[in-house]
């Protein structure tokens, strides 16, 4: 495994180390997060508009107990680690980590980010953190989604063909 790729896996120590660096060169800092549970082309079309608002992406990662309190107990279909190594690999990715939390706000207030990105199907207000965010002045952004792409239409797809070929 390439060393660079490893070393934007992060925990929030490391985190908080590479944001000050970032800080001291007036880098502009952008966070989303998610499950990113089969990563399709929807996801890296977002993840690269989000990563064109600033200059360093961090991308706060769903842990797998996370995911099945929020999708159910057959998800996720890829574990943490595979998610996380997957997202790393992307150049326009500075820094991905895990949280064990339903929501991001903890996170959110450790980046305290420039702007806050989500996908289309978050309004502005609905997302969390956004107030936290506007309090000093960061921006909150709802990306629109790449149309006919989502994890519950490729799961959908999967199971169909699966119960076709029983």
């Amino acid at each position: 495994m390439k060393p660079y790729i490893l070393e934007k896996i992060v925990d929030t120590d490391k985190l908080q180390r590479k944001i000050a660096r970032w800080r001291l060169k007036n880098q502009r800092i952008v966070f989303t997060n998610g499950c990113f549970d089969l990563v399709h082309a929807g996801h890296i079309e977002y993840l690269l508009e989000a990563r064109a608002l600033g200059d360093r992406l961090v991308i706060g990662v769903n842990a797998d107990a996370s995911v099945s309190r929020l999708k159910g107990a057959h998800r996720p279909i890829k574990d943490e680690q595979t998610r996380l190594l997957v997202l790393a690999s992307f150049q326009f990715t500075d820094a991905v980590l895990l949280f064990e939390e339903d929501t991001p706000q903890h996170l959110i207030e450790i980046v305290r980010p420039d702007v806050l990105v989500k996908g289309g199907d978050w309004k502005e207000e609905q997302i969390v953190g956004s107030a936290f965010v506007r309090s000093y002045g960061g921006e909150v952004k709802s990306l629109p989604f790449l149309a006919g792409h989502s994890t519950s239409a490729l799961e959908q797809k999967i199971l169909a063909a699966n119960r076709a070929h029983e």
